[in-house]
């Protein structure tokens, strides 16, 4: 009977079987041959084992052709979106900085969509090892030009070749980063002769015993071939990376400064759960009603589609946040939908709130509104349109000129600008004009029944948007109140419709 010895058997770095990889290949990688990938995966799997850092190490592959790499590595994984594994990175160290963390990187994912997360980690000098695998190509989506591919180089969408002029050059990562201050170990190798992968063996293992040391930020360059989007064999990649891609990325050492540094420490975290959880999950005030109740007034039978628009800094997004909470304080369905304008304060902003019995189909109010509330001129010409035949407009008549509406639709005004300067400060216009609403809604709308509700919701609804803030949720009680006494309907002629 013949027995097997195994001199060399798959490293401990790995899974014994790749039972994750879908079909019934269970022993082989998935990458091409001659495929870089394979080769690297090997070296830190290795490097996992005799360093004795597998169930301290966390692995991070974005988009890209290892995505798949939680196949093959018996140590914690993470598969991140398109160019993200430095922030997820950060994450992971800056919560946990035993952790050594690996981040595994195309060009593509790297150098185009990912460069600012990875040029930031890096500059901050988090304590991880960047292995960037550059072959000059995006390799999962076709073979398409990447940040790394040469002049001249052709792919599916330089067939000419890579044109300087039009393109730029290809970036130097390496040499980028290691003009940085924080980084401490900056190298780039080959994945193609046996000689040039000992040297890339070294490189993994040098990174890896940085982030145990806590030293900081180390990135390794590889060049690695892609022979199916290349149309080469192994030999002719091997070639390509040796005579070419070299050529252009000269291998070396261009920053090791680690045995300079101290080991990083960061100041501990304090970890309050409570005031985690009052953060994740605030208290809010307790409703002075159950969570059967519903108000009597058929007004609140039908769904109720308001806006609110004004100048950034008028309140205007306050303002809807305060109805939001004031129908959720009163066991309605709600959505809040705040527009941001491109200017913010001093540019045009505006909210959309829905408040229903039933569930609400869509939180854009964009036509059928049944309440429209203005704070300048801009906002009433964009937004009257949206305002049902039958809605009611509120008005600040310190900034907003109305010459015409409908007979059959509804308008309040107050000076609310004006009243808020006298109370010293102008954000407390919202709170004049929902004063001005409360007026309307006890003129044309609620029972008696409701007409006290509605000031005592409105109180709710103000302590809860500015909890803590006792002075703050004095003077809006004190403005909404105002408003209320000094608003009245505007009874301009109509536009005859």
């Amino acid at each position: 009977m013949s027995t097997e010895k195994i001199i060399h058997g798959r490293s401990a770095g790995f899974f014994p079987e790749f039972s994750r990889r879908p079909g019934n290949n269970h022993t082989n990688m998935h990458y091409c041959p001659g495929c870089g990938h394979g080769i690297l995966h090997k070296l830190i799997a290795e490097a996992i084992e005799d360093l004795e850092i597998k169930d301290r190490t966390v692995l991070i592959s974005p988009v890209g052709c290892s995505v798949f790499a939680y196949y093959y590595f018996d140590c914690f994984g993470i598969s991140v979106p398109h160019g993200r594994a430095p922030a997820v990175g950060t994450g992971l160290v800056r919560s946990n900085p035993d952790d050594i963390v690996i981040s595994y990187q195309g060009d593509g994912d790297l150098g185009a969509i990912g460069f600012n997360e990875f040029i930031q980690t890096a500059n901050r000098g988090e304590n991880m090892a960047v292995f960037f695998v550059n072959n000059a190509i995006y390799g999962m989506t076709g073979g398409q030009m990447a940040p790394t591919t040469l002049p001249g180089q052709k792919t599916v969408t330089c067939p000419l070749g890579r044109s300087v002029t039009n393109e730029g050059y290809p970036l130097k990562v390496s040499e980028m980063v290691s003009a940085l201050d924080s980084p401490v170990y900056v190298e780039r190798v080959a994945l193609s002769s046996g000689k040039n992968i000992l040297r890339a063996r070294a490189a993994v293992r040098k990174a890896l015993n940085n982030v145990i040391e806590k030293k900081g930020f180390s990135m390794v360059e590889f060049l690695s071939g892609c022979p199916v989007n290349l149309k080469m064999n192994a030999s002719q990649v091997n070639e390509f990376i040796d005579e070419r891609m070299c050529k252009y990325f000269p291998l070396g050492v261009f920053k090791d400064i680690a045995d300079t540094r101290d080991s990083i420490k960061r100041s501990s975290g304090v970890y309050a759960p409570e005031a985690v959880r009052k953060v994740l999950y605030p208290q809010y005030s307790s409703s002075s009603v159950s969570r059967d109740f519903q108000n009597p007034s058929p007004f609140f039978a039908k769904e109720r589609r308001l806006k609110v628009a004004g100048f950034g800094g008028q309140g205007v997004l306050s303002f809807g946040h305060m109805l939001a909470t004031m129908g959720k304080l009163r066991n309605f369905n709600v959505s809040y939908l705040p527009v941001y304008g491109p200017e913010m304060r001093g540019g045009t902003a505006s909210c959309s709130v829905v408040v229903s019995r039933k569930k609400i189909a869509s939180p854009v109010v964009d036509r059928d509104c049944n309440l429209l509330v203005v704070l300048n001129d801009e906002s009433l010409e964009k937004f009257l349109p949206e305002l049902k035949p039958t809605g009611v407009l509120i008005f600040d008549s310190s900034n907003v000129h109305v010459s015409r509406l409908r007979r059959t639709q509804i308008a309040y005004c107050v000076n609310a600008s004006d009243l808020a300067r006298e109370l010293g400060d102008l954000r407390y216009a919202n709170s004049i004009l929902m004063g001005a609403l409360a007026k309307l809604m006890d003129d044309f709308f609620l029972q008696e029944t409701d007409k006290a509700d509605f000031e005592r919701v409105v109180e709710e609804a103000i302590r809860e948007c500015f909890a803590d803030k006792s002075e703050v949720i004095r003077k809006n009680i004190n403005a909404f109140y105002l408003g209320k006494q000094a608003a009245s309907r505007w009874n301009a002629p109509s536009d005859g419709q």
